[in-house]
């Protein structure tokens, strides 16, 4: 019930009681009329706390943290490839014009602040200082026809504050980069050739490793979006990065031609690039199935061919 139905009963209550006590008696003393009755959990003070609440953890399994310093040696292709992101979303995210300018000890954001996808649980330190509101005043007014109506406008300034409170509009909400949640239904096998190394945590194998020839055509193992196409990411040569969803990115390294832009949505099976050496001591691919922008082993989702 809202302070504004208490005072109506209140009022509604007086009135009665005015009509009985002047049937009885017409030199009674006046009645009263209180406006204003503070809540029992805050009686002593006449004031009202607002409750504090803490912010739920909605992040799932994400590891990813909210925010990323950069570290030395990093370019904001590796730290978008390396947390699973295009790193045009990245630098749209933190204000960057040139994804070649950031420095070391810069922190960036990896998800927008209100994100239900980056939200992480929340240590709660210390108390955070509670809003105070404070109650309406009480107001004594022996029965007249003039106290009457100014309780009746002072209702209707209520009223009125009331609903220019209700119609502010809500602040607008941060929109995260956009990505697709379609699920990657099969993988196909990037190129032909023998498999001469495979994925290895232990040893530091990011992918696996396939032999061919000079200009032997590579391809998209699955449907997504180019996000990146260049040479900015030290050791993988002329490389092609191909984001499937919000999930799976996948990446073709050491290719003596990159036929894709960034930003092209390609299909499972469309060529990409042409198989070469750069950045590598022989003709191969290096290929790379990331998850969350972790390595995980692509034999998982391919069956490549033993010989």
């Amino acid at each position: 019930m809202t302070q504004r139905t208490n005072k109506l009963h209140l009022l509604g209550a007086a009135l009665v009681a005015m009509v009985l006590a002047g049937c009885a008696s017409s030199s009674g003393p006046a009645p009263v009329v209180e406006l204003g009755v503070t809540s029992s959990a805050s009686a002593s003070s006449g004031k009202y706390v607002a409750p504090v609440t803490r912010v739920a953890a909605a992040h799932g399994q994400d590891w990813r943290p909210q925010t990323y310093v950069v570290q030395q040696g990093d370019t904001l292709y590796s730290i978008a490839f390396n947390f699973g992101f295009d790193y045009n979303d990245l630098a749209r995210l933190n204000d960057i014009q040139d994804p070649t300018m950031i420095h070391v000890g810069q922190e960036l954001r990896l998800f927008p602040a209100n994100s239900a996808a980056a939200t992480q649980a929340v240590p709660v330190a210390a108390p955070v200082a509670a809003a105070i509101v404070d109650q309406p005043k009480v107001v004594k007014l022996p029965y007249s026809p003039q106290a009457v109506a100014q309780i009746e406008q002072m209702e209707q300034q209520e009223a009125v504050a009331e609903t220019k409170v209700a119609a502010q509009p809500a602040a607008k909400p941060e929109v995260a980069p956009a990505s697709s949640n379609v699920a990657v239904t099969g993988w196909g096998l990037p190129t032909s050739g023998k498999l001469i190394d495979g994925f290895s945590k232990k040893d530091g194998r990011k992918g696996v490793d396939i032999a061919g020839k000079l200009g032997q055509p590579v391809f998209a193992s699955a449907g997504g979006k180019v996000v990146y196409s260049g040479s900015g990411l030290r050791g993988y040569g002329k490389l092609v990065i191909v984001k499937h969803n919000s999930t799976y990115l996948s990446a073709y390294a050491h290719n003596s031609r990159i036929v894709v832009k960034e930003g092209q949505q390609v299909a499972r099976g469309q060529k990409i690039a042409e198989m070469g050496n750069t950045d590598a001591k022989r003709v191969e691919l290096h290929f790379e199935i990331r998850k969350l922008g972790k390595p995980v082993d692509p034999a998982q989702y391919i069956n490549f061919p033993k010989s």
